[in-house]
């Protein structure tokens, strides 16, 4: 996808909107001359357009591909993990277990994984709320302008107030979920100084979306209304989103005084605690949190209501393949857009990326893996920062559930146009590490990049259908309303299952309620995505998921070392050894890359599990297998059932070419790894330490303290 083009009309004096390059500059030191710049469309989307510019720069580095998310998002729940050994990456690692239960804070180096400088998370997000604030000043000053936003209906300019509007929001919430209480500002020209408590901010920025919601476009509404701007059912969706977060639990200093946390109109707020104190923090929730779910609840279903074009499909929209492929997975084909690279039809705002041109976290960071070259490879190198816990693809993942294999996957590539099974062992790209992330592959790209790696041209999915959907199902199983709740559980959860297998109403049982459910199913749903983390830490749920996945954990490393095998109570089997061969799947099946598996074919070691395989033509992108047949995908055996190493049917196997691989006997190899720094000495009850601190330059220029048990240094 090409990004916005931000037209430098600085130059002719039209718009000087360039922020200031020196450290932690939160604030535009430049006038746009509103007069001019909104005189007419043009040069205000010119205007817009360069926010949006700065915006995509800040998510793709920092806080939805590389940066923050990629260090602790991508890697640190029940569902995620990191690839490499504990002790490769501490800068990292310590955060994604909340820092060691919180004994780590005060040892933590202030720069052992964060920036000092403009390029660091906090600052580049300063810097889009810099450029938001001026566009919004400058349009609040417009003559004029307050008699269009006082019509109350939708027009181009107010659109794009609501575009910076809702830009603003989005960079806010971002800085409250990585740093909790951070400097609030809103006009332009004056650096953000001293902290203000996160719920204010919630607030004020909740309240402006509410005011412009009304006044934009739908997604599709008309010919300017694509998915990479910013539109009404987005500003529903973020006032869904940051209300429940708003409402939610969250880990908040003690050390600011009594009456520091204070609602938009100065109230004093109190607090309903989970667990105990920590570092001079606790873990709450404010007590009107109804009223913020109550807000979520409308607006979600707003969208649902009218989503304008954007698509949430219960059936797949495609036939069979050419070659006989079988689809019939709507969820795959929500990603199977994204590796196109078009704009999804569930999506709802996806920040646009260049193939060719950049840094994209898609695939490389938290995709399908692969130990190719970083230039000219089939594909090219694919590290792997975001993987699977395998308790969690063993265990939770129902075997009927169509997303497993899409979201996760046991093989990579080896860069060469072959297929790979990816060990267990520490390692990165397909060298080890253990169950990759599925969702995105270049070998599933209609055109996919060899020139070099990282340039894939995949679009951040920032929004999409599915979550307003599970939003809702959320806002209203917390507020008593069981019926819709229900109903959208089920729209989400029974797309995914062949007709009659989802189970929903056993499911609900299983997790002890309705909103247990609710959450639950959105770890599913959004597994390698990055949403899990804070999703548990905001319900209040993390100190029970992370039980749950130890015990999980534990008992399967215990039988793995005593007997070879584990089998979960869903029936899967994961064993120390597996068996594999290389075959020609394209002379077999007519294909190399597969898709969903047929429901008769799951005995079949090549199409079980879906969703992997190799390009169907890298012969065409240069690359030399040196034969018309080559053994490109990988068959595996035992990989849900146990096969004694001993027995007739593993020497049958070897005797028809298949090999024996280590498989869970890794795990116990690397119990420690896998099972110790799984939320290294978590407690269960401590209040989460969940955010990151604050630089040293970050509290010299703000004038504030690091809380949480963090050096000041």
């Amino acid at each position: 996808m090409k990004k916005n083009i931000f037209f430098i009309v600085c130059a002719a004096g039209a718009l000087s909107l360039t922020s200031c390059e020196d450290f932690l500059e939160t604030s535009s030191p430049s006038v746009v001359d509103s007069d001019f710049v909104f005189s007419n469309m043009e040069t205000a989307r010119a205007a817009m357009d360069g926010a949006y510019d700065k915006w995509r720069d800040c998510a793709q580095n920092q806080v939805f591909g590389d940066g923050v998310f990629y260090a602790v998002d991508i890697c640190g729940s029940d569902i995620e993990r990191h690839p490499e050994p504990f002790s490769n990456q501490p800068g990292r690692h310590y955060p994604e277990t909340m820092y060691q239960n919180g004994t780590y804070c005060g040892t933590y180096g202030l720069l052992s994984y964060l920036t000092d400088d403009d390029s660091s998370a906090y600052a580049r997000l300063y810097a889009v709320i810099a450029r938001a604030n001026a566009i919004i000043n400058a349009m609040v000053n417009m003559e004029g302008f307050a008699a269009e936003l006082e019509a109350g209906q939708p027009t181009e300019m107010t659109q794009l107030y609501g575009e910076a509007i809702a830009l603003r929001a989005t960079a806010y919430r971002e800085l409250i979920k990585n740093f909790g209480d951070v400097p609030f500002q809103i006009q332009s020209g004056v650096a953000a100084n001293g902290l203000s408590p996160r719920d204010y901010i919630y607030d004020y920025c909740i309240n402006d979306l509410i005011t412009v919601e009304p006044l934009m476009y739908r997604v599709g509404e008309n010919t300017s209304m694509t998915k990479n701007v910013f539109s009404r059912n987005y500003v529903q969706g973020l006032i869904g989103r940051m209300s429940l977060e708003a409402g939610g639990y969250q880990t908040r200093r003690q050390d600011l005084g009594a009456d520091f946390y204070k609602d938009l109109d100065g109230n004093v707020l109190t607090f309903e605690t989970k667990g105990t104190p920590n570092n001079n923090s606790e873990y709450g929730r404010r007590s009107d949190w109804k009223d913020k779910y109550e807000l979520a609840k409308t607006y979600f279903k707003a969208c649902i209501d009218n989503p304008g074009t954007a698509v949430f499909y219960t059936t797949d929209p495609r036939s069979e393949g050419d070659a006989g492929q079988i689809y019939d997975n709507p969820y795959q084909y929500f990603f199977q857009q994204n590796n196109d690279l078009e704009f999804a039809d569930e999506s709802i705002y996806e920040y646009p990326m260049t193939q060719g041109e950049g840094n994209d976290a898609r695939p490389y960071s938290f995709g399908r893996v692969s130990s190719g070259g970083s230039s000219n490879a089939y594909p090219c190198k694919s590290y792997g920062q975001g993987r699977i816990n395998p308790a969690f693809y063993y265990g939770m993942f129902d075997p009927n559930d169509k997303r497993r294999d899409v979201s996760c996957s046991v093989t990579g590539s080896d860069g060469k146009g072959v297929e790979k099974l990816i060990p267990f062992t520490p390692n990165s790209k397909a060298d080890g590490g253990g169950i990759t992330i599925n969702k995105w592959d270049e070998n599933r790209m209609a055109s996919p990049y060899t020139a070099k790696q990282r340039t894939s041209g995949i679009n951040g999915p920032y929004m999409r259908m599915a979550e307003i959907y599970l939003g809702y199902a959320e806002a209203c199983a917390a507020l008593g309303d069981n019926g819709e709740a229900e109903t959208y559980l089920k729209l989400v959860r029974e797309r995914s299952f062949p007709a009659g297998q989802a189970n929903t109403d056993q499911f609900i049982a299983d997790c002890g309620s309705l909103l247990n459910a609710v959450i639950q199913e959105r770890g599913f749903e959004f597994a390698g995505e990055g949403d899990r983390r804070f999703t548990l830490v905001r319900t209040g749920m993390l100190p029970d998921a992370i039980r749950n996945i130890k015990e999980m954990t534990r008992a399967m490393l215990d039988d793995l070392a005593a007997q070879g095998h584990h089998e979960f109570e869903n029936g899967n089997v994961i064993s120390n050894y597996v068996w594999t061969k290389l075959v020609d799947a394209r002379t077999e099946y007519g294909y190399r890359l597969t898709t969903e598996c047929p429901a008769d074919k799951k005995d079949d070691p090549v199409l079980y599990p879906g969703w992997r395989g190799q390009n169907d033509a890298w012969e065409n992108y240069g690359c030399d297998y040196g034969t018309d047949t080559p053994a490109t995908n990988l068959a595996i055996k035992g990989l849900f059932k146990y096969i004694d190493p001993n027995g007739a049917e593993a020497k049958a196997l070897e005797a028809d070419g298949y090999e024996r691989q280590d498989w869970g006997a890794a795990l116990v190899a690397n119990d420690a790894e896998y099972y110790q720094y799984l939320f290294y000495d978590y407690d269960y009850v401590s209040a989460p330490i969940h955010l990151w601190p604050f630089t040293p330059n970050t509290l010299a220029t703000g004038g504030f303290t690091n809380g949480y048990g963090f050096a000041q240094q």
